[in-house]
């Protein structure tokens, strides 16, 4: 996809050049504990509590950021295999294509069966994925604190998601990008030359 070119890829893949595109991408959350900046008193020194234990499961969010809408299911693995059902489930949503990175997993056969037009992102390019905002403020509200089972720590993230589902408007402020909007909001009658 070349620079302003999102709407000639979506047209080239079949996509409708329309607000209601997906922007997708994986999220590995696990019980590797991540050490998060906290505030404290000048001089005291801070203890974070780490859970050193290498156990995770994927997040597969999808985000409409000017429609303000979230689909996220989550994974054992990043095998095509894996993903196909997430997709369908998209799919099935009334998603009219999907825009994510250039994974093997993306690309391949399973995902590719389910029929969802997929446009892919330039190559170390998550600055232009809205689900990686959204993955930004997930890891904040989750991360810095020490969860028993992974099954506490998915299940704060759920809660957390679903708040954020609640409130379009917030998930509007957070992925809705001007330049997605112009992208897929094209003038209907440009200027004569």
């Amino acid at each position: 996809m070349e620079k302003r070119g999102l709407s000639a890829a979506l047209s080239a893949a079949g996509i409708p050049v329309a607000p209601g595109v997906a922007f997708a991408d994986e999220l590995r959350l696990g019980l590797r504990g991540v050490v998060r900046r906290v505030w404290a008193p000048r001089g005291t020194q801070v203890v974070q509590l780490l859970e050193l234990r290498y156990e995770w499961r994927y997040l597969v969010l999808a985000v409409d950021g000017l429609g303000g809408r979230l689909w996220w299911q989550w994974t054992t693995s990043m095998k095509g295999m894996t993903l196909a059902p997430v997709v369908a489930a998209w799919r099935d949503a009334g998603i009219p294509g999907v825009v994510w990175d250039g994974a093997g997993s993306h690309r391949g056969h399973p995902v590719r069966e389910v029929g969802l037009p997929t446009v892919v992102q330039p190559a170390a390019s998550p600055e232009l994925n809205p689900a990686e905002r959204v993955f930004e403020e997930v890891r904040r509200a989750v991360e810095g604190r020490v969860y028993a089972a992974l099954a506490d720590k998915v299940a704060a993230v759920e809660a957390y998601l679903t708040a954020l589902a609640a409130a379009p408007a917030r998930i509007r402020s957070l992925a809705g990008w001007a330049w997605i909007a112009a992208a897929l909001h094209p003038p209907e009658n440009p200027p004569a030359s």
